[in-house]
């Protein structure tokens, strides 16, 4: 996996390993969220932080981003106390800092704007600060629009319209941006079912009288629509899956890219993640970077569902999954700098 830059480094007050890789800097600066997460070994946080960096350069030249992918992992060897989480953030911010603007950091997994507004404290490249601070504070939100956006989308291609009134929607993690998906799809009059492995989310989803699934059945549940919110490495190749339309804000849902050949052969319509979980960094960086008012920042989220139309259509047109049209997309912007235009049928390509 080519990436142009990966520095690990051990902090010097917390001793924790910390990370950051620049994918790409070919469209401008690479941004991405800092993710604080448990591994196994050293070596899966750098594979993790390698694939997710790859996949922010594809989600910020399909959404027309004049950035580049980016993400940085901090390898945690526990659950840390306030005083040491405090420690482990500055040291992150140092080597953050050490880029000199070469990478911009927000929330990711494990990381919220109170986390943000401690790496402020050691470099001006961070965003998502709490809004009293002058950030956007998180990008729950605007990511869950621009995941019902890709889903308009998605749904009008598999059932005709986008409609989800008495659809049965499946969503694995009931964290901020599936919490936001479940309020709004219900509010659609959709029947919604949820899945988490935090009893603390089970039991807010309990008080919105949301069903409930284990998270070892939830892939399994006959549904229309199955919005994967969680953890990636979700879909290998015969994974099963029980619904016609997959679409979710996870990262990396694929172990493989080839998985998204499978899906489509036994007939399941997958939605890139990296085009629908667009919506936070749009909002953020319009906001933040382009001095976009709210609802000019989310109308630029609610593009997503055009995008998204002209990736599947180009994709039925043409024979090949959503994905390669996708990736044909992000490698004609990364190779003009121009914005994104959708891939036309009258264009046929072959599948990657």
């Amino acid at each position: 996996m080519s990436v142009q830059e990966l520095v690990v480094r051990r902090g010097r007050r917390s001793g924790v390993t910390t990370m950051v890789a620049v994918h790409s800097s070919t469209l401008g600066p690479a941004v991405g969220g800092c993710r604080f997460k448990v591994y196994p070994r050293v070596h899966d946080a750098i594979d993790d932080v390698l694939r997710l960096s790859a996949a922010m350069t594809r989600k910020c030249a399909v959404a027309g981003l004049d950035f580049g992918g980016g993400k940085s992992v901090v390898a945690l060897d526990g659950v840390p106390s306030a005083e040491r989480r405090r420690e482990i953030l500055l040291d992150h911010a140092d080597l953050i800092a050490s880029l000199d603007g070469a990478y911009l950091a927000g929330p990711d997994v494990g990381t919220g704007p109170e986390d943000m507004l401690v790496l402020r404290e050691r470099t001006p490249h961070v965003f998502c600060l709490p809004e009293e601070h002058g950030g956007t504070g998180s990008s729950s939100g605007p990511t869950a629009v621009g995941v019902l956006a890709a889903l308009r989308a998605g749904a009008r291609a598999v059932f005709g319209d986008d409609g989800m009134k008495g659809r049965k929607v499946v969503i694995s993690g009931y964290g901020s941006v599936g919490a936001h998906l479940a309020g709004a799809l219900v509010t659609r009059g959709a029947e919604v079912v949820v899945s988490d492995v935090d009893e603390r989310r089970l039991a807010a989803a309990r008080e919105q009288g949301l069903k409930q699934v284990t998270p070892d059945q939830v892939l399994g549940i006959e549904a229309d629509v199955l919005i994967p919110a969680a953890v990636g490495g979700v879909f290998d190749t015969g994974t099963e899956v029980a619904a016609p339309l997959v679409v979710g804000p996870a990262n990396n849902q694929l172990t493989d890219d080839t998985v998204a050949d499978d899906l489509a052969a036994r007939g399941i319509l997958w939605i890139p993640d990296f085009v629908a979980s667009a919506g936070g960094v749009v909002y953020t960086l319009g906001r933040e970077k382009q001095n976009l008012t709210h609802a000019e920042a989310l109308t630029r989220v609610e593009a997503l569902e055009k995008t998204t139309q002209g990736i599947l259509d180009a994709a039925s047109a043409n024979g090949t999954t959503p994905l390669a049209e996708a990736d044909a997309l992000a490698e004609a912007r990364l190779t003009s700098g121009a914005e994104p235009r959708t891939p036309s049928p009258r264009e046929p390509r072959t599948a990657a």
